[in-house]
């Protein structure tokens, strides 16, 4: 990706600029380039591997796939839960959970130039990701799950609240998560959203490509992030 710097002077977006302009970030286990390639086609900005049944040398061969896919259509590729992999598998950045690693030692493991990302299940942690600062604050947050979803089984949903809390605060990039589909993205934005992670909205549609492009219009159609 591009953005115009003066009046003439094209230059790389950095990683942490391309994550703030995003606003469909889509988590799935190992999947086909064709699959991944279709999603970014319809709009997805990040991509993310997460899965926890593959050894390590599985996980840096799928992620070859992700990498890709993602290069080749200017989309972010970060992986889950695996800072010391970041470098083999060639990710932009990594995302933890508030149970994984800090994310200072998340940063720590990844690499200075690495993408952090962090869970937020509460008003209390998406207020503490705001405020942390230097190698303790994340480069973006997710804030949910607003829907209870069988990705993160046992994990209650927070509903619209924690959505409407985390609304105008930019400080830090932050994505809606949680049950989040072509039916339901529209609550989200009228909430105060405009980013959002799926899962099984592209992972299980017939069109990928076409369902990516839906939600990530929905997105786009609400105030500039």
């Amino acid at each position: 990706m591009l953005a115009l710097r003066g009046m003439l002077d094209w230059v790389p977006m950095t990683p942490r600029e391309r994550i703030a302009s995003a606003r469909l970030y889509l988590v799935c286990d190992a999947r086909p380039r064709a699959f991944l390639a279709a999603a970014v086609r319809g709009g997805v900005d990040v991509v993310q591997l997460r899965d926890k049944r593959l050894s390590d040398g599985a996980l840096v061969a799928a992620a070859r796939e992700f990498r890709a896919a993602a290069g080749a259509h200017g989309a972010l590729f970060i992986l889950n839960d695996r800072p010391d992999l970041v470098a083999a598998c060639g990710a932009d950045g990594v995302h933890v959970g508030q149970d994984d690693a800090p994310v200072a030692a998340a940063r720590a493991a990844a690499g200075p130039d690495a993408l952090v990302g962090l869970s937020t299940h509460s008003p209390e942690q998406f207020d503490a990701a705001l405020g942390a600062r230097g190698e303790t604050r994340p480069d973006q947050v997710s804030v949910g799950p607003v829907h209870a979803t069988p990705t993160k089984p046992g994990r209650p949903a927070t509903g619209l609240e924690l959505i409407r809390h985390a609304a105008g605060h930019d400080e830090v990039p932050w994505f809606a998560i949680g049950g989040i589909d072509e039916r339901t993205v529209a609550e989200v934005v009228a909430a105060g959203a405009r980013r959002a992670v799926v899962v099984r909205a592209l992972r299980d549609a017939a069109d990928p490509e076409a369902a990516a492009r839906t939600i990530s219009a929905a997105l786009r159609s609400a105030v500039p992030a």
